[in-house]
C-alpha cells in the first residue's frame, strides 16, 4: 500500500512539473505571491516611487531599452504593445532569460502568470508592479520564440541605496 502512495505522489509531481511548462496556456493567477528573486520582489501599488512606459515594437525593440532605477524603488511599468503580434515583457538576470528563452523555443504557445512576467496584446497595455530591493544589472526581454534572438531586450541597473 505505501508503494502505491509513493507511486501516486510521484505521478502527480511529474504531471505538474510537465503541466508547468507545456504547450498550455497558463491560467491568470488570481493574486501573486511576493517572491524574492535575484532582480527583486513583488511591488506593492501603494508603493510605487517611479512609473516607466515601455513600448514594444514589430521591429523586435523595446522603448527604452535602458532603465537606470535606485535600490528600493518600486517601479510600476506601463507596457504598451505598439506593434501587431503578441510581446511580452519578463524582467530577469541574462542566464535566467536566456534559459527561459530556450523553453519558450521549446513550448511557443507557453503563457506566464508570474508577476515579473507580462503578455501584452497587439494595441494592448499592461504592467508590471515591481520593488527593486538589490542593486545590480538586470535585463529585461520577450521571450516570444524568436524575438529574444533578432535582439528583442534590454537592460536595468539598479543602483545602490546612498548609505
Amino acid at each position: 500500500m505505501r508503494r502505491r502512495q509513493i507511486l501516486a505522489a510521484l505521478l502527480a509531481l511529474g504531471a505538474a512539473a510537465a503541466h508547468a511548462h507545456s504547450d498550455k496556456k497558463h491560467a491568470p493567477a488570481v493574486a501573486h505571491q511576493a517572491e524574492q528573486k535575484d532582480w527583486g520582489i513583488l511591488g506593492e501599488r501603494r508603493a510605487v516611487t517611479r512609473a516607466v512606459t515601455v513600448d514594444m515594437t514589430d521591429n523586435m525593440r523595446f522603448r527604452p531599452d535602458s532603465i537606470t532605477v535606485r535600490e528600493g524603488d518600486t517601479v510600476r511599468f506601463i507596457v504598451r504593445n505598439k506593434g501587431r503580434m503578441l510581446h511580452e515583457m519578463v524582467i530577469g538576470t541574462a542566464s535566467e532569460l536566456k534559459e527561459h528563452a530556450a523553453l519558450m523555443a521549446k513550448y511557443p504557445n507557453m503563457e506566464h502568470d508570474e508577476p515579473w512576467m507580462l503578455h501584452v496584446d497587439p494595441g494592448k497595455t499592461g504592467e508590471i508592479v515591481w520593488n527593486f530591493n538589490r542593486p545590480g544589472a538586470f535585463e529585461f526581454a520577450c521571450l516570444i520564440a524568436g524575438h529574444y534572438e533578432a535582439g528583442m531586450r534590454g537592460t536595468i541597473t539598479v543602483t545602490p541605496k546612498q548609505r
